[in-house]
């Protein structure tokens, strides 16, 4: 049974930016992961459902605009969770609303924590580390318009592989 997770990807140059720091920083699962904030969690479909998850994203992607995300500095979900991550300051809501009707129908999860948009730049670390990444990328700053998100399935050897993209209404046809 194939698990995916559904994810805006983070743009050039900052996603190989963030990558390549997470991966400098000590985090060797950053470079199975591209960087992302996620939308739906990873999940687990059987194959003979893959179809209608498929439709069910192309609905919602249909009814959804596109928005602008602004990353700004750093947060943790310490000591709740080991991580350190950058903060969104603008476009929390839409990922919330977007996130939030992508996981109904064929998509309904349930959350092991309360949904909250970020990009992960730090996972299972050591304290010092984790310190040490949200120290040092608290002045990370960029903004990019959201015109689509991605299904991405995960391979054991290869780890988490975008295969589909998903436009929003306001970027189709473009």
């Amino acid at each position: 049974m194939p698990t995916i997770g559904v994810a805006v990807a983070i743009p050039e140059p900052w996603a190989s930016e963030l990558q390549d720091y997470r991966k400098g920083v000590g985090d060797h699962t950053a470079a199975m992961i591209p960087t992302h904030i996620t939308l739906v969690p990873p999940t687990e479909i059987d194959d003979v459902h893959l179809a209608d998850v498929e439709k069910h994203l192309e609905e919602v992607a249909a009814e959804t605009t596109g928005f602008c995300v602004h990353l700004r500095g750093t947060g943790t979900f310490r000591p709740v969770s080991p991580v350190v991550f950058v903060t969104l300051v603008e476009g929390i809501s839409r990922c919330e609303q977007l996130a939030k009707a992508l996981r109904r129908g064929p998509l309904e999860v349930e959350l092991q924590y309360p949904y909250h948009p970020h990009v992960t730049i730090a996972h299972h670390l050591e304290d010092d580390l984790l310190d040490q990444a949200f120290t040092e990328l608290a002045g990370f700053e960029c903004e990019f318009d959201v015109e689509r998100f991605h299904l991405y399935v995960h391979d054991d050897r290869d780890g988490w592989r975008p295969t589909r993209d998903f436009p929003l209404q306001a970027a189709q046809g473009r």
